[in-house]
């Protein structure tokens, strides 16, 4: 597929946090208020970029490519730290990247775009990705997948 392992996540995140923003400004109907929305936001923000950055040093000290474009040029598989609790630590950091955007915008309509993102990675990413994984490890990375969950 023309769309498959092309678009850089971390450029799919800005794009995305872009239409959530557009989207909440083009349907004020939808605004909802939060006590403290700055800080739910900040925290939830956090919580996802320590996510995302435990991925990449896990990647950076198994010398393996962090590059989500090219995952036939992994040289290991990683399973250990962030690694046991979710496949996609990365993905999953910046998902929660875009909720804690989606609490600051205080948008329902720019929410329901969160699970669109969560549909594109799935297809165009992560099954991209897997396929690479189980031919460059086989059973080894069968058995990840059987102990590990794909987000959480």
């Amino acid at each position: 597929n023309a769309l498959e392992l092309k678009v850089p996540p971390l450029l799919l995140v800005i794009l995305f946090g872009g239409a959530m923003w557009a989207v909440s400004r083009l349907l004020p109907a939808g605004d909802f208020a939060i006590p403290g929305k700055l800080w739910f936001s900040a925290a939830i923000l956090a919580v996802g970029g320590c996510i995302a950055l435990m991925g990449v040093l896990e990647f950076r000290s198994a010398g393996t490519t962090v590059d989500p474009r090219t995952p036939h040029q992994s040289e290991s598989l990683v399973v250990g730290g962030v690694y046991r609790f979710t496949r996609n630590p990365m993905y999953l950091g910046f998902f929660l990247m875009l909720v804690a955007w989606g609490f600051f915008l205080g948008s329902v309509f720019a929410a329901l775009l969160l699970p669109l993102f969560v549909v594109y990675m799935n297809r165009f990413q992560i099954l991209p990705e897997e396929r690479h994984m189980r031919e460059l490890f086989g059973e080894a990375y069968d058995r990840y997948v059987s102990e590990v969950r794909r987000w959480l």
